[in-house]
Order: structure tokens, then C-alpha cells, then sequence
């Protein structure tokens, strides 16, 4: 199970570092971004990532505890 979570987890971060050249802006952040130029854009899409992936880290977590609490072996 804990090299099933390394293997996850080092997916998990190798795709957040190859994702960032992707855009992930609702269209108000769009527009700023665009007013702001290339490289504030792309700082501002790297950060709504970087926020976006703790949501899903926090419930990564939560369920390796429940399927670790869970599994009665």
C-alpha cells in the first residue's frame, strides 16, 4: 500500500510540474491576465494551480486514512 501512495503521489506532483503550461483562469482572470502580459499571466495561472492542488492533496489524505482505517488485515 505505502509504495502504491509514493508512486500516486509522484505522479501526482510530476503532473502538476508538466501541467503548468496549461491555463487554468476563469474568463474575469483571463482578461487580467491578459492586461497584465506574458509573464505576470503566467504567474498568475501557475498560483491558481498551486491553490487548486491543495484542496485535492488535503483529500487524498483523507482517504488513505479511511481506506487504511478501514482495511482490517
Amino acid at each position: 500500500m505505502k509504495k502504491c501512495v509514493l508512486i500516486l503521489s509522484i505522479i501526482i506532483f510530476s503532473s502538476l510540474y508538466f501541467v503548468s503550461d496549461s491555463s487554468a483562469q476563469c474568463s474575469i482572470c483571463t482578461k487580467t491576465a491578459q492586461q497584465l502580459g506574458e509573464k505576470p499571466a503566467k504567474g498568475l495561472n501557475a498560483g491558481i494551480i498551486y491553490l487548486a492542488s491543495a484542496p485535492f492533496l488535503i483529500a487524498g489524505y483523507v482517504f488513505y486514512r479511511w481506506k487504511k482505517s478501514s482495511h482490517t488485515d
